[in-house]
């Protein structure tokens, strides 16, 4: 393999997956002794079937060729299939063990990983650059084993049978290292920016299925079709490249071998017409030589699959190698049940350079409804964030129940919140899946329960399946607001202490509006709610009201305080209501 120290390094990384299942790959390398050896008694073979049999006409020796060929084929054809079935299913173990992890590494990163790669770029790496890689498993493992040991076999019988012969057949091997390493740097150039070009087509295929109902709604199904046709041909131009340098590499090796052969015939027919070696001989050396070009060059597109699998796994391994900024500490403790103290104190968070929230304090008691306006940019929903723990503020503490909660565990921490976000996202499973998402083991009368309190039962009842209907992705067979009464019944059922709405009726109409407040108003009890809204009227009736503006908390309240004081309040509020 003409690999550099940096290539090595990913590919022994590669194989490491390998390593739990290295009986399987040990049976398939005794496998392939087998069929190295059948080819090199295949040339041992060659002499006295030329000698004995053609030249000296031994035909009690011709008839047990029939059946010398048959066993031969059987013999190899055995231990190949006992060779490339296991050392396959061993490499597909190893894939499936890559796959496994990358998914569950980058599912478990912070959220900011998520906002710096794009989800087509994520999916093509878990999908397509794992496939690739899947090759220096199954194919390369497979070749690298079988044609190494038959390679050895065969040069070891030839160097035996005429070592002058097999020296001059040599001469070739070095000499073919230099364009095979020069093919196989091109191969992983145009592999690799190929693979991100699939990132990109990938990304383009998500979004456009996801956002179909906008595209239809806009008729722009032409455009991104165009969208499409431009990425996909941006992936063929460096694929058509990787192929070009792959093609190349067996006439290359076809040219250079050729030179060994013609050498060793010029030579071996001196030593015929000298009497020095016999005809059975030069046939046997030439045909054990013949049979070593065929794994020497089938070695040579081993080294293009490795470089091509190199170039895959180097994407795969970014996704491994990033570190979570959101981690546990050491000492991390889980949360009991959270009473509902909330408090922010003095909070400076920036996603960059601009700050979004600074010297922001607040301090919620248990049951209390607190409500957070301003305009947008404000610093509404990275208070959401922030409380989430999907990101950490750069100075401050966020404390629940007077614990940081960069000192607990994740998980409890996430078991004492329930968030109900403008973005009502729902899996493509059956209703009853959606709604005991987040407690997979709640009973159906649990799960109805929260349905009805959620008002959400009577329209369910009425959908084919009741509970057991299928919603489609997104839960596109729901109206928006079925769709978030569904969400609200999940966070009823799941329960927690500390309860987030984010913008969680923006997008109904007012029908919908006034069914989703009531089921709303049942989620709220005895929970401390922090609520986001644009809409002022759904907020009125907050314990307190803080209006944010430029990342800083500028006016604190009820809503009849806020509207006597004529500030910023009440210029929203004005601005909303002067219709009325």
């Amino acid at each position: 393999m003409l690999l550099n120290d940096k290539q090595k390094n990913i590919y022994l990384r590669i194989v490491r997956y390998a390593i739990p299942y290295k009986w399987i790959i040990a049976l398939s390398m005794v496998a392939s002794l087998g069929v190295a050896g059948s080819d090199a008694v295949i040339a041992y073979l060659v002499k006295p079937f030329v000698d004995d049999m053609i030249v000296a006409g031994n035909m009690d020796l011709a008839r047990l060729v029939p059946f010398l060929v048959v066993g031969l084929a059987a013999f190899k054809g055995i231990s190949r299939y006992v060779q490339e079935y296991n050392i396959r299913t061993a490499g597909q173990h190893a894939i499936q063990d890559i796959r496994d992890q990358v998914f569950g590494h980058a599912i478990k990163r912070s959220m900011r990983f998520f906002t710096t790669n794009s989800s087509g770029s994520l999916i093509s790496r878990i999908l397509n650059d794992v496939n690739v890689m899947q090759a220096a498993f199954a194919d390369v493992l497979v070749t690298l084993l079988r044609e190494t040991l038959t390679l050895i076999a065969l040069s070891g019988y030839a160097f035996y049978a005429n070592w002058k012969m097999a020296l001059m057949a040599f001469i070739v091997i070095p000499a073919s290292a230099w364009p095979a390493a020069a093919i196989g740097k091109k191969i992983k150039k145009f592999s690799r920016r190929g693979q991100d070009a699939m990132g990109t087509v990938t990304g383009v295929l998500e979004q456009s299925f996801s956002g179909i109902k906008v595209i239809k709604a806009f008729a722009t199904e032409e455009q991104e079709e165009q969208k499409f046709i431009r990425e996909n041909a941006d992936f063929f131009k460096f694929i058509k490249k990787s192929y070009k340098y792959s093609a190349a590499s067996s006439p290359v090796m076809e040219l250079l071998t050729s030179f060994g052969v013609a050498a060793v015939l010029w030579y071996g027919l001196n030593q015929v017409a000298l009497g020095e070696i016999t005809k059975g001989e030069l046939f046997s050396i030439l045909a054990a030589i013949l049979l070593m070009y065929t794994p020497l060059k089938r070695l040579t597109r081993v080294n293009n699959v490795i470089q091509q699998a190199v170039g895959a796994a180097e994407r795969v391994f970014e996704v491994l190698d990033n570190q979570s900024q959101i981690i546990d500490a050491p000492d991390a403790i889980d949360l009991p049940r959270s009473r509902g103290y909330v408090e922010f104190k003095n909070i400076n968070f920036s996603y960059d350079e601009e700050a979004v929230l600074h010297d922001f304090s607040v301090l919620a008691k248990p049951g209390e409804i607190i409500a957070l306006v301003g305009s947008s940019g404000a610093g509404k929903s990275t208070f959401i964030g922030l409380l989430n723990r999907f990101y950490d503020p750069q100075q401050g503490q966020i404390l629940i129940d007077g614990h940081d909660i960069r000192g607990l565990t994740q998980k409890s921490l996430h078991a004492s919140l329930a968030l109900v976000d403008q973005e009502t996202f729902l899996f493509n499973d059956t209703i009853a899946n959606n709604i005991r998402y987040g407690q997979p083991d709640a009973d159906f009368s649990l799960v109805k329960s929260a349905a009805t309190q959620a008002y959400a039962d009577e329209f369910i009842q009425q959908m084919p399946d009741g509970y057991e209907t299928q919603i489609g992705d997104r839960g596109v067979r729901l109206s928006g607001g079925q769709r978030q009464r569904i969400c609200i019944a999940r966070a009823i059922l799941r329960d927690a202490p500390i309860l987030m709405l984010d913008e969680a009726t923006s997008a109904l109409d007012t029908e919908s509006e006034a069914m989703v407040q009531q089921a709303l108003g049942n989620l709220m009890k005895n929970r401390t709610t922090f609520v986001i809204a644009h809409r002022l009227s759904t907020i009125m009736h907050a314990d307190r009201i803080l209006v944010l503006d430029k990342g800083a908390v500028v006016e604190s309240g009820s809503h009849q305080e806020l509207l006597k004081h004529g500030g910023l309040y009440k210029r929203l509020y004005d601005a909303q209501f002067e219709d009325q």
